[in-house]
């Protein structure tokens, strides 16, 4: 049988002289390898790259469920963060730079709220102290049900924008 023609994902020999020594070999006594693993690293990175369902995968790469169940089995055993790993510190130390990274960052814009998402989120409501809820950072007495209006404050003196200073001593929503 004449060999496959190659996709863009397949790692080149190049790649795969690189990360062969990270896959786990078989295990002893079992049964023999059907697919080759770089046929079934080959399957995963074409469902990455493409997105696409695992029933999806083409039917010249190894049968979906077998590289499903490879794909799982690394990440349940660290195959694939001890891959990441490694690769990245190679890559580091090519940079100029110390294999593991002395710092990180954490952008607040991207640390979840909620588990339901959506626009409640957004809406804060009059709670007491002690009650549990959505987390916010809008002042009590701010609702918005949109980002396309300006919240409003609902204070003593009669609703009024956040945009603009309600003189309750609550800073602007914004």
């Amino acid at each position: 049988m004449e060999p496959r023609k190659p996709y863009p994902t397949d790692l080149s020999d190049r790649e795969w002289a690189l990360i062969q020594h990270l896959v786990p070999a078989a295990k002893p006594g079992g049964r023999p390898e059907q697919y080759p693993k770089r046929d079934i690293l080959d399957a995963i990175f074409s469902i990455l790259r493409s997105g696409c369902a695992w029933r999806l995968l083409p039917h010249d790469l190894p049968p979906w469920q077998i590289v499903y169940q490879y794909c799982w089995r690394w990440r349940k055993d660290g195959t694939w963060q001890v891959m990441h790993d490694l690769l990245r510190g190679d890559v580091r130390g090519a940079a100029g730079k110390q294999r593991q990274p002395s710092a990180a960052v954490i952008d607040s814009q991207s640390v979840k709220t909620t588990e339901t998402g959506g626009s409640a989120a957004l809406i804060c409501t009059n709670r007491s102290r002690g009650a549990h809820g959505i987390s916010s950072s809008r002042p009590e007495g701010c609702s918005s049900p949109s980002w396309s209006r300006p919240p409003v404050c609902k204070t003593a003196m009669g609703p009024c924008t956040c945009w603009t200073s309600c003189g309750t001593g609550v800073p602007a929503c914004a």
